[in-house]
């Protein structure tokens, strides 16, 4: 359907009492939001004298509130990698104490450990915040961090039964 002469006064009335385009575009009929947007632009109506309301008030629902934050959990225990029977075992991660760092983020520095300490959700959340080595780390969470590459060991032939058995 066109625009008559007709069609762009109501338009124009319409856009001047503050109605949105897709309530010009119901009562008009015929067309979608997007025209009456397109054809506002083009008759240059950009300003109103009342702003558009909305079709029905907004209503947000309340944020539930945050659950209180917990005591802080026990220190956790670095697992240690699976050993070759071939190849000479690394040296065993050995147990990192956990206990709150010195640096927060917003005290953490160029040369300070970045090691993470507790749950980053809670308020008790700290860095390591020691003097850091060459890594983001001090030596002691560099070495549970860079792991040394484990050798592959070679299948036997209980191995290769073992996975034959998958397929069979």
């Amino acid at each position: 359907m066109g625009w008559t002469d007709e069609r762009v006064d109501t338009l124009k009335k319409l856009w001047q009492d503050g109605l949105s385009a897709s309530q010009i575009a119901k009562q008009l009929g015929g067309v979608t939001r997007n025209a009456v947007i397109g054809k506002v632009h083009r008759l240059g109506l950009s300003g109103r004298a009342i702003p558009s309301k909305p079709a029905r008030p907004v209503f947000k629902a309340p944020r539930p509130q945050r659950a209180a934050a917990a005591a802080p959990s026990a220190p956790r225990r670095i697992a240690e990698p699976v050993e070759a029977e071939a190849a000479p075992a690394p040296a065993p991660v050995r147990y990192v104490d956990e206990a709150p760092g010195s640096a927060t983020v917003l005290t953490l520095g160029a040369h300070m450990c970045k090691w993470p300490i507790g749950d980053p959700s809670s308020d008790g959340f700290t860095f390591c915040g020691r003097r850091a080595s060459d890594s983001p780390y001090c030596t002691e969470h560099a070495r549970v961090a860079y792991q040394p590459a484990q050798s592959k060991k070679r299948a036997g032939g209980s191995d290769l039964a073992r996975s034959l058995r998958r397929y069979i």
